[in-house]
């Protein structure tokens, strides 16, 4: 077997082709699966391949085929289950279409989510989905436009998993979940159990889909049903489960009345269930807990809790389905698919005494 054309550089497709006795087209033709070769020729190239351990060059097979083959995954964090989840569908599906899956965190960052789009599309990345909630503002929507033009100029495809969509001209594709939906279903849920006094903790105020929408899915029910909501009920903070827990102990140090509490995520509901356990209060006989996402730690939990499910694989892995498919979805490509409420253990009709006309 004939040693690489000059000694300790990476091998090259004109040292397999040398090694497996043709030229370096039919090398190429072989590793790329396009073109009818023979039998005998692709296990000759093969076993070259395999005894230089010879690597194939992503960029300039990328240069020659036109097509990068990558799909970008831009997510806030890589800790969060939701994420995770979405994550899994993206992977799953890009690998399912042949494509390679690149990952990238925003750690909530704007202006890193920005650069790490442009980035991807000099990468020439066939896809880039942006997984969970957007940030809110004119401006930011104005760039992330910009950003989607410039994407489908350059070939490629910008997409919005679990985010609203950016203007019906905008050349993306949006795959969304009814967010509001199932918060004003799950608080239409603690409502009609007779529950008055409702928390609901986690989520910022302003500034992020994802809680804007939950938010107002929250308010919307009590609307509806005539129940109004003191701001003292209305705790802001973050999704993870140290908030949860910390925010919890303050409402009952400040003795804050409450019947239930709907936390933003599964995970700031683990720590409500914390908190309320160190402070001897039953769930569900004195308080409820819901959360919102269906992770997987949710029914494993005591008690398990009762929450919203949002199809979070599918969302991923539907995604990159539709943007690399785009010319056969050209009318699917804002989809919105559907949540519903879970229950479990973690909820029930609050206290006789704590029930109000």
């Amino acid at each position: 077997m004939p040693n690489p054309s000059r000694s300790g550089d990476r091998p090259t497709v004109k040292d397999v082709a040398a090694a497996a006795g043709v030229s370096a087209t039919t090398v190429s033709r072989v590793l790329a699966g396009n073109y009818p070769v023979s039998t005998a020729v692709r296990t000759r190239v093969l076993r070259a391949v395999r005894e230089l351990d010879y690597v194939v060059n992503a960029q300039a097979r990328s240069l020659v085929s036109g097509s990068p083959r990558t799909v970008a995954f831009v997510v806030r964090d890589l800790v969060g289950p939701s994420f995770a989840l979405v994550g899994q569908g993206v992977e799953q599906q890009a690998t399912a279409e042949g494509r390679l899956c690149l990952v990238c965190a925003t750690h909530g960052d704007r202006e890193r989510e920005l650069e790490l789009v442009e980035t991807m599309r000099e990468q020439r990345a066939e896809a880039v989905v942006l997984v969970g909630g957007g940030h809110e503002g004119e401006s930011h929507a104005e760039r992330m436009r910009q950003v989607a033009r410039a994407l489908d100029r350059s070939g490629s495809r910008l997409v919005l998993c679990g985010r609203p969509p950016l203007g019906d001209d905008v050349p993306a594709t949006v795959v969304h979940y009814d967010n509001e939906g199932g918060a004003y279903a799950m608080t239409s849920h603690l409502l009609s159990l007779g529950h008055r006094e409702i928390v609901f903790l986690g989520g910022e105020e302003s500034g992020y889909t994802t809680s804007t929408e939950r938010i107002g899915g929250f308010l919307r029910a009590h609307r509806d049903h005539g129940v109004p909501v003191p701001a003292e009920r209305m705790v802001y903070g973050s999704f993870g489960h140290e908030f949860g827990y910390t925010a919890t102990r303050r409402l009952l140090a400040q003795g804050v009345r409450f019947t239930a509490v709907f936390a933003a995520t599964d995970m700031s509901a683990t720590g409500v269930l914390t908190a309320l356990r160190e402070a001897g209060v039953s769930v569900p006989g004195e308080v409820s807990v819901v959360g919102y996402d269906d992770i997987t730690l949710s029914a494993i939990v005591t008690p398990a809790l009762t929450t919203v499910h949002v199809p979070h694989e599918e969302l991923g892995s539907t995604a990159v389905r539709l943007a690399l498919h785009r010319d056969r979805h050209v009318r699917s490509q804002h989809t919105v698919l559907g949540t519903h409420v879970v229950i479990r253990e973690s909820s029930g009709p609050p206290p006789r005494q704590a029930v109000t006309s």
